[in-house]
């Protein structure tokens, strides 16, 4: 092993969303002295407002830092940042399979929660040092004995080797850089052997084309090797290597060991697999590294303009959105009530949330998102079957032999008090009840397999109210079973609405009828005519809801009199009233879409 191996240490950090990751990168940030300070600004590995508005992390990030240790010695410290929600589980695997060793962060005041354990699994699944770090210690309410117990009884690690430090005020801090280098291994490579380096992330530039961010495993990647990816066999020519600080730094060589990025003309981001191995074109390496998957999307729903004239205004968007995220999927749609779309797949409602929140922002536009769906899978008849994940493909039910929709097995630790609200919400979700298990005398784990469908509306909301915000969620997706599905329609004066049809489970299609109809009720504007509003599975009406008329007074003219003339009039009006509701066509306002997409939530 090279000299400067030995002072290279690669870690990532991991934890539940929230408990601090950002936080504390930035007070390595401010130890490594990297940032000027008039540069300087509150989650600075975050890139996006989205994530510092929010406090959470969508795309990992690198950076290598500097640090001189107590025994005098320089090391090179490379941080993988890595996302806390769970729509992103992909890039956190991706980002711990880069490095030898983990920090797991656990919130001094709300100690181990789901992600907290589903993410320490990971890591020990691919051999990490992990080094437990208490965060948040200066809070009030911290309980740092509870921690300490739950790092032992919990997650079966040593609360004596545990770091004590607060993300905020960098208490805590110098101790645990000791830690990271007297406990995490250096890496192990050999600079001699063909390119084997994995692909953890990427990013497009406008003038360089796509950087593809790398952990080297083996050999030695310089300006103008041809190098290649596994996936697809493809060759490129290297333009240049470099590391990462607050920005990239061109060197000469990336050797075994290092994190670091490699621009080589590549044009498209979607060229790019994560997770992919990067070998060297005419010495290519036996075998690619293991882990590689295929990222698909699990939620799918199609995006709108309000105005039909920014179409390609938004084509635009989602290209530009597509250069540097390889996970969104889209394609054409079409649709009678709103007209030209797109039809997209998402990682799940928070990447769906961030992609509408950067289009709305980045690009100006105003959108309408259609209600999100999961893909089903369809059984016909003869043998054949399909994907289905946009209601208005969903074939005729006479052909169908049957359904089947994609379950997950959801993880739930939650206080003890909260117990039976969590229950009673689980089993309204079509939850099936897998374990109980008392962590200590004040915390359960529940496992509950449920339909991933149940969970895209409002599930995690209701969680943390039903909860008080102390129960925490994770889940990881276990395959498809049979379910009874059919898909609502919604008929405004008896003609469809393409936008608001639904594929829902068939016990639920009613109450869901009812719903849609109240809201569509209170927000399509009255007519000089009755407007009926109807839920249908086929021909069936399942659920209506009617708009009267305004009522004019055509007799206010007819002073006295007989009453045979004031009965003429309204005869007369009743007649014109018969033909404007034959050929009245009822515009539904853009706000009665939103509403319904919103109401579906508050199921």
């Amino acid at each position: 092993m090279s000299k400067d191996l030995k002072r290279t240490r690669n870690f990532c950090i991991i934890a539940h969303i929230d408990h601090g990751k950002s936080t504390l990168a930035d007070r390595f940030i401010d130890h490594a002295m990297i940032v000027e300070q008039r540069n300087y600004m509150d989650q600075m590995l975050d890139s996006m407002d989205i994530e510092r508005e929010r406090g959470i992390t969508i795309k990992s990030h690198a950076i290598t830092m500097p640090y001189t240790a107590d025994d005098g010695q320089v090391y090179e410290l490379n941080l993988v940042d890595t996302p806390g929600h769970v729509d992103f589980s992909y890039e956190v695997s991706r980002a711990i399979s880069s490095c030898e060793g983990a920090l797991l962060l656990i919130d001094a005041s709300q100690g181990v929660e789901a992600q907290t354990l589903a993410n320490m699994y990971m890591a020990m699944e691919l051999n990490l040092e992990i080094i437990p770090v208490i965060n948040k210690i200066d809070l009030p309410s911290a309980d740092i004995e509870m921690v300490r117990h739950q790092i032992d009884h919990d997650l079966g690690l040593d609360p004596d080797a545990a770091g004590m430090v607060s993300g905020k005020t960098g208490q805590g801090v110098p101790d645990l850089l000791e830690k990271i280098v007297e406990f995490i291994s250096p890496p192990k490579g050999d600079s001699d052997a063909p390119v084997k380096a994995l692909i953890f992330d990427s990013q497009y530039d406008a003038y360089r084309g796509v950087v593809v961010h790398v952990r080297m495993f083996d050999g030695e990647v310089r300006k103008g090797d041809e190098i290649m990816f596994y996936h697809n066999q493809s060759v490129y020519k290297v333009e240049e290597v470099g590391y990462f600080q607050m920005g990239p730094h061109q060197k000469d060589v990336l050797t075994a060991g290092e994190v670091g990025y490699i621009i080589a003309g590549i044009k498209e981001i979607s060229d790019i697999r994560i997770g992919d191995t990067v070998t060297g074109a005419k010495r290519p390496c036996e075998v690619p590294l293991a882990g590689f998957k295929e990222v698909k999307p699990v939620v799918y729903s199609s995006i709108y303009p309000v105005d039909s004239n920014d179409y390609e205004e938004l084509h635009t968007a989602i290209d530009k959105l597509k250069l540097n995220d390889a996970s969104l999927v889209y394609e054409k749609d079409n649709s009678a009530a709103l007209g030209f779309g797109f039809r997209c797949g998402f990682l799940g409602l928070l990447h769906l949330e961030v992609i509408q929140e950067r289009i709305e922002r980045e690009f100006d536009l105003s959108i309408v998102f259609t209600s999100p769906s999961v893909r089903y899978r369809v059984y016909f008849k003869d043998g054949e079957v399909s994907f289905v994940d946009n209601p208005l493909e969903y074939p005729d039910p006479l052909s169908v032999d049957f359904s089947e929709e994609p379950y997950i097995r959801a993880s739930i630790i939650t206080p003890g008090d909260y117990l039976g609200n969590i229950m009673n919400l689980c089993m309204e979700k079509r939850g099936i009840q897998n374990g109980m298990h008392y962590l200590d005398e004040r915390r359960v784990e529940l496992i509950y397999e449920m339909p991933l469908a149940e969970v895209l509306f409002e599930f995690y909301d209701r969680l943390k109210s039903v909860s008080r915000g102390y129960a925490s969620f994770d889940y990881e997706m276990i395959g498809y079973r049979e379910t009874k599905l059919v898909r609502l329609d919604i008929l405004v004066n008896g003609n469809m609405v393409d936008a608001l049809s639904q594929l829902v489970f068939r016990d639920q299609a009613a109450s869901r009828a009812r719903q849609v109809c109240k809201k569509l009720k209170d927000e399509i504007p009255r007519q000089q005519f009755k407007i009926p509003i109807q839920g249908s599975i086929g021909n069936s009406v399942i659920a209506r809801e009617t708009i009267n008329a305004y009522r004019k007074d055509v007799t206010s003219k007819c002073y006295g009199g007989d009453i045979s003339r004031k009965r003429k009039l309204l005869e007369k009006q009743k007649e014109g009233k018969k033909r404007m509701k034959m050929v009245g066509n009822v515009e539904v306002p853009q706000s009665a879409f939103l509403a319904v997409l919103r109401g579906s939530e508050d199921n």
